[in-house]
Order: structure tokens, then sequence, then C-alpha cells
């Protein structure tokens, strides 16, 4: 199957009711098609005509209202039958229990009001299930379906899955990008706050990456095609809502099951008010007021709700069990190059001997540096670059391994590595009278220490705001890093992470994850490379970042494709206003269903103040839920519902 033809299929999957037989308690048809809606018509009518006797030819009889009634409960019969050959106890069976009851004892309005309320809640449900349905057939079809790539010496319009890794792909302002990549040529701004989660277009150059699903605001990009497709962050994000349908999270077995009791629960407190009381109308009234519907369906709106949010800012959750795991998080470990830090090292400090000018300590170092490759000279070269300096080309230099380089710059021997560089050169290199966070780069000329130079990983910006922003919530930080103890402690006093181990290699990870693990705590893991994927793994919940390896993003549960550590905050407070809204129905459904029972048991309900109570009741926790669900355009999130139950 084509990539194009896939998401045809997931889009046709979003868009396609599935059949009744197909699921557990599951009815699916677009919200009020003109057959629901003469059914509500013909009830509410049928009642009308019941409560004012209209043509009554038989005696405590309504032929109208038996007609009525006859057509409008098709919907809950089919459903009910469909479920007592499954042998599934379900809300449409008691129901229709009920209804049948309230018709035998000639309560025919009572019956056809009941009818009516289930009718338009069912409808009511299908609008909140229909708007999940529209959101992820929005999604699948953001992403365009051609793109235009170079082909000798001109360009053509291709479909998306006829684009291979390395083709240049051209982009105009105004237009989609149709695959992650890397600008090549061209400078802009782009809108990536589908992917990422930034309300702000960023600025897009040369050797930047760009994401699928991003739309470019201003000058033409080519970009080198790095991933196409399900590979690309954005389809990533669909990939993950569609996992989220396949998966049910415990919390959610947990409410079909709870629902399944209730229903039991209000058999039997009908069956014991009908042998204390034989009264009939009590009975249906507790058969009545008895509703799990705002679980059974409120549960699976609520987190699939809550992912969709989640991608919104940039966090692709793999599954309601993870968003259930990130909401019970109590303890956050994290690595620190490239999750803390940019993992982009710059220039921290630059520290002359006397008498030497930093400036000319900074051009010399840079112009010895200048033909190198290594992270660090790179560093020094662009500093001597953002600051002006002309750096002149070396004569010669000499690599020697593991200790730095020897240069000729404008006729001076300079040496710049580590101190066994100029040890070895006979150079006295003074003793550092306090500790150095990051890397020190020593510096000599013509036998004559200069200074030396200290390289660092910038910290993330957010970083500091994220750990108190933790902390605040009621998380515990650790920072794990393979880094000595003296960078690890510095890095975590500066942010204000609590705990800080370093030296740590990656089984040294896996162990310290293991125990916090096996200490009954709920632990997230955050990190992005190769020897973060066993710790990622052993933790509850494993966060990688999205510049991390591709190993780090298979291993975790959770990826932040926007790297932005607040994003992660944001993304935790969802889960927990997610568990909040899922408990708050649990309890509500408990309370009601309770209190109305034990009314109508004792003859404080009517079967039509029941139904109301029942009918109310499944709206409100209904509503509920769907106040996870994005709204407008300021979050138009991945959000499915094909697999939401109804009622």
């Amino acid at each position: 199957m084509t990539m194009v033809d896939e998401k045809a299929a997931v889009l046709e999957r979003a868009a396609t009711p599935v059949p009744l037989h197909a699921r557990d308690d599951v009815h699916q048809h677009a919200p009020f098609e003109p057959l629901a809606v003469a059914r509500i018509a013909v009830a509410a009518l049928g009642a009308a005509a019941v409560w004012f006797r209209v043509y009554e030819p038989i005696p405590q009889v309504s032929v109208i209202g038996l007609l009525a009634l006859a057509f409008s409960v098709w919907p809950v019969l089919r459903e009910a039958l469909a479920n007592l050959l499954a042998r599934r106890m379900t809300m449409e069976l008691s129901m229709l229990i009920a209804i049948a009851a309230a018709a035998a004892i000639a309560e025919i309005f009572t019956a056809l009001v009941v009818t009516l309320f289930v009718l338009v809640a069912e409808e009511l449900e299908h609008l909140t299930i229909a708007r999940g349905r529209r959101a992820i057939g929005d999604l699948v079809a953001f992403i365009p379906r051609e793109a235009r790539a170079r082909r000798g010496d001109g360009t053509v319009t291709v479909s998306v899955d006829e684009v291979a890794i390395g083709d240049i792909v051209l982009v105009n302002p105004g237009e989609k990008i149709p695959v992650d990549g890397v600008v090549t040529d061209g400078h802009s701004m782009v809108d990536q706050s589908r992917i990422t989660g930034e309300s702000m277009p960023v600025d897009r150059a040369v050797g930047d990456a760009v994401y699928a699903g991003s739309i470019n605001h201003m000058g033409a990009l080519e970009i080198a095609v790095e991933r196409i497709g399900r590979d690309t962050s954005y389809g990533q994000i669909i990939e993950a809502v569609e996992a989220a349908e396949q998966s049910r999270a415990p919390v959610q077995k947990l409410a079909d099951r709870m629902a399944g009791y209730l229903v039991y629960a209000a058999a039997f407190a009908a069956l014991m008010t009908w042998l204390i009381t034989r009264d009939l109308r009590d009975t249906i009234s507790v058969i009545i007021v008895a509703g799990a519907c705002g679980i059974a369906a409120g549960t699976p709106i609520a987190i699939l709700g809550g992912i969709g949010r989640a991608a919104r800012l940039g966090a692709i959750i793999k599954g309601g069990i993870h968003l259930e795991t990130l909401g019970q998080l109590d303890t956050l470990v994290l690595d620190k190059t490239g999750t803390l830090t940019l993992g982009q090292p710059g220039v921290e400090q630059i520290l002359p001997a006397p008498g030497v000018d930093p400036l000319e300590l900074l051009r010399l170092t840079a112009a010895a540096e200048l033909r190198s490759e290594h992270p660090l000279a790179r560093a020094v070269v662009e500093e001597a670059s953002a600051r002006g300096l002309s750096v002149p080309e070396p004569s010669s230099a000499e690599f020697k391994l593991a200790r730095g380089i020897t240069a000729v710059v404008e006729g001076r021997v300079v040496l710049v590595g580590n101190r066994p560089l100029l040890a070895e050169a006979g150079v006295a290199v003074p003793p550092r009278d306090h500790p150095v966070v990051g890397s020190d780069i020593v510096v000599a000329a013509d036998g004559r220490f200069l200074g030396e130079i200290i390289v660092a990983d910038a910290l993330r910006p957010e970083a500091a705001a994220a750990m108190a922003a933790l902390a605040g919530i009621g998380v515990r930080t650790l920072l794990f890093s393979g880094d000595t103890a003296v960078v690890a402690t510095s890095v975590a006093r500066q942010i204000g992470i609590a705990e800080a181990v370093g030296d740590m290699l990656p089984q040294d990870k896996l162990v310290r994850v293991r125990k916090l693990v096996e200490e009954g705590r709920v632990v997230g893991m955050v990190g992005d490379g190769v020897n973060d994927a066993p710790a990622l793994t052993a933790a509850s919940l494993g966060i990688a970042m999205g510049a991390g390896t591709d190993i780090a993003k298979e291993s975790a549960d959770i990826i932040l494709i926007g790297n932005d550590l607040l994003k992660l905050v944001e993304t935790l407070r969802i889960a927990r206003r997610t568990r909040r809204v899922i408990w708050q129905n649990f309890a509500g459904t408990l309370i009601v269903d309770a209190v109305g029972i034990a009314l109508a048991a004792t003859g404080h309900l009517d079967p039509l103040i029941a139904a109301f109570i029942h009918v109310g009741s499944e709206l409100l926790f209904l509503a509920n839920a769907a106040r996870m669900l994005p709204r407008g355009e300021e979050e138009p999130a991945p959000v499915a519902a094909s697999a939401i139950p109804a009622t």
C-alpha cells in the first residue's frame, strides 16, 4: 500500500461508522440523521398525543402512543438484543426492560418519554464522537499528498510516496511542507505549531530542520528529504493517535467493568424493590434511574482528548496507558547532554593569562582550530566569527590524538589542546584554583602560556523554569549524567534539580531507575541518546527528546518533538487533568446511582423523574469528559473517536 493509500485508508476508517456487532457496546452513525430525527419527533408527538388523549378508540389504550413507541424504540431494542445475544448486561438492555414494563402496565406516556430521553441523549453523545472523528480526518488531510521535487534541471510534481530520501523538495511561500528534512537553500518563517506546539512562526535557514505539516510563510525553501510519510514527525502523531484507539488504558478497562457492575446492581435493586414492595412503578423507576453511560463513554473521550491536547503541544503519547501513567508521575529522572542542554557546545568563558588580550587569545585559538572538525574546535571558530574577528589560515597544523593541535599561525607556533599537550612541550601551566564546568582548552604560543577557553554545552533556556514548575506540582527531579560529579552538581544547582549523580555509565542509570521503580515510585526517564535507551525502557514512563536518536525514540512512551521541557510540564498537567475528569465521573456516577436507586426504591421517584435524572447525569458526565477535547483553532489536536463506545 502506498503512503497516500495508507492515509486514505486511515481517513476512511475515521469517517466510516462501525457496525453494531463489530465492537462491544458500540452503535455509530452520524449525529442527527433524518431517521434518527424522525424517531425523536415521533416519540415527542406520540407522548403529546397520549397526554392529550388524542384518538383512543380502545379504552385505556393509546393506539397512537403504541405505534409511536414501536417506531421510536427500535434502536434501543436492536442494541439490547445484540447485547443479549452476546451475553452482555448493558444499559440498553435494562432501559428496554423498563420501557417494556411501563408499556405493559399501560404507562405508554412514561415509556415514550423514557424512549425520547434515551434517543436525545444518544444523539448528543454522537455529536461529541463526531467531533473527534472530524479531528482525525482533518489531521490526516492536513499533510500535502503531493510535493514538488527537483528532477534534473527542473522540478516535477509527484505524489509524496514517490519522493525518496535525499531528494530536494521545493516549497513556496504559503505552502505546506510535505516532508521532514533540512533546508539546503532559502530563508523563511515557518509555522510548525501543529508539530512542536510553538505559538509563533520560527526562522528557518540553511542547515535548519523542518517538519512535514508545517506551513511556509515567507520565502521559498529547498529541503533535502530525511523522512517521509509515517516516518515524519507528523506521521508519528497520526500513528500515536491510532495506537491510542487500539489500546485500552487500565482506567478505561476499569470504567467498562464498573459500568457492567452498575447494571447488575440496578437489576438486583429492582428485583429487591419488587419483592419487598410489589410496586411495579417503583421497580421501573429503579431500573431507569441507574446509569453508567457517563463513565463508559466519557472515559475514552477524556483519554483521547488528553492525547490530542498533548499532541498539539508537540508531545506524542503512544497510548492511553502512558497518559494514565504520566498522570501519576511523581519522580522525573533526566539525562544532561541533549536533554537539559542544547547538545551544541559553545564558548562559556575566555580566561587569558596576565597581560594577554582575551580577543587575541580567541583569535589565535580559532586560527589553530580552523581546519578541525572537532565539536569543541567548531565552537571556538564560531565564537570568533560571532565576535567579528579576522581569523587567519594556519600555515600548518598537526593533530595529536588525545592531545590537541600544534599549528603555525602568522609565524608563531601555537599549541591548542589539553594540559598534557603543553606539558610535553615544556610549557608551564598554572594550577586551576576552581573546578571547571565544561571542557577547558589550554593555549600556548612560542612556549608561553596564553590562557584557556572553557567550552560547554549550553543549558536549554527553559530548563530552569521547567524544573521550578515540576517542583511546584510535587514532582521530584533527579539528574543522572555521564559527566563528572562536579559538572552534574553544578548543572543541577543552576536549574534547580533536587539531586544529581555524575560519572554514570548506561548500566548505572538502568540500575538506579530500576531501584526507584522497585521503591514504588512512578518514574519518568527523559533522555535522547543510545545510552539512555535501557533506562527509558526500565522506567515507568520513557520520555525521549525529538532531536534524540531513533533508538531512544523507539524505546520511549512519549516523544517531545519540539525538545521543549516546558511542553513536558504542560503535558503532565494535561494528564493529571484527564485523570481528575475521569475520577470525577466515577465518583459522580456512583453518588447519583446510589441516591437515585434509594429514592426510587422507597417510592420518592416516579419513572419520568428517574428518566430525567438518568439522562441528565449521563449528559453532565459526558460534557465533563468532553472538556478535554481541543476546541476551535486554538488547539486543533489530532483526536480520534472511532474507538469511543456509545451507550
